[in-house]
């Protein structure tokens, strides 16, 4: 089965160009594109894709509002696109319940990569970049969520499932994390479901995030071993 793609980005040229990239591909279908962000809600609507690559600076709707409608509505994968590295929206959008970002200038494989990865069910966390940019923002706006956002959420995780927490912040693959605490991914996946349905998260961009906000990691790779 195919995995259906809307390509939204208000640069015209934008979307013909991932188009055909991802429309070349034998398990990728392009299933319709979107001009602003009001285009981009309504084309997931009628159409269901199961990606969304959405310009995170769209006119009539931006792209944040629009991220934040589809994953309210769908289970639609969003990935966001941005000129940028350190957007200062990448975080709001991944918040919103993004599954992750992608650059404009991204190489053809790895846009390829992205859709299937996401499609999957999986988020953008491999690339250093986007653990950076996730590091990077959270570090400044940490002050501004401090009264909201305490160590408490963590509470009701078991010891196993706050180290999965840790590992997933680090970046770290299933494999890996089973290797590591010397499990079966079989096990990783159930700690990795249950940090997801305790903490009301949507995916493990969100479980980063909330990583790094509890103070369970700190930006630069610093790591509490007691989240209370």
């Amino acid at each position: 089965m195919s995995v259906r793609v809307v390509v939204a980005d208000d640069q015209e040229l934008v979307r013909i160009g991932f188009g055909m990239i991802l429309q070349a591909q034998p398990d990728i279908e392009v299933v319709g594109e979107a001009g602003d962000g009001a285009e981009a809600v309504d084309a997931v609507r009628r159409l269901t894709p199961d990606v969304l690559l959405l310009d995170i600076r769209m006119p009539v709707m931006d792209g944040l509002e629009a991220a934040r409608r589809v994953c309210a509505e769908s289970d639609c994968k969003v990935v966001m696109l941005t000129t940028f590295d350190l957007d200062e929206y990448v975080y709001d959008a991944l918040c919103a319940g993004a599954s992750g970002f992608l650059l404009k200038d991204v190489r053809r494989d790895d846009l390829v990569h992205a859709v299937r990865v996401v499609a999957a069910g999986d988020s953008l966390l491999a690339p250093t970049v986007t653990r950076r940019l996730v590091a990077d923002i959270v570090r400044r706006r940490r002050a501004e969520a401090a009264a909201e956002v305490t160590p408490t959420r963590l509470d009701g995780l078991t010891a196993r499932e706050v180290e999965t927490l840790r590992m997933l912040a680090r970046g770290l693959t299933n494999a890996e994390i089973a290797t590591t605490m010397f499990v079966s991914e079989h096990t990783v996946k159930t700690h990795v479901s249950n940090v997801l349905s305790k903490l009301g998260l949507r995916d493990r961009v969100q479980a980063v995030i909330s990583a790094y906000e509890t103070g369970l990691v700190t930006p630069g790779g610093g790591e509490h071993n007691d989240p209370s």
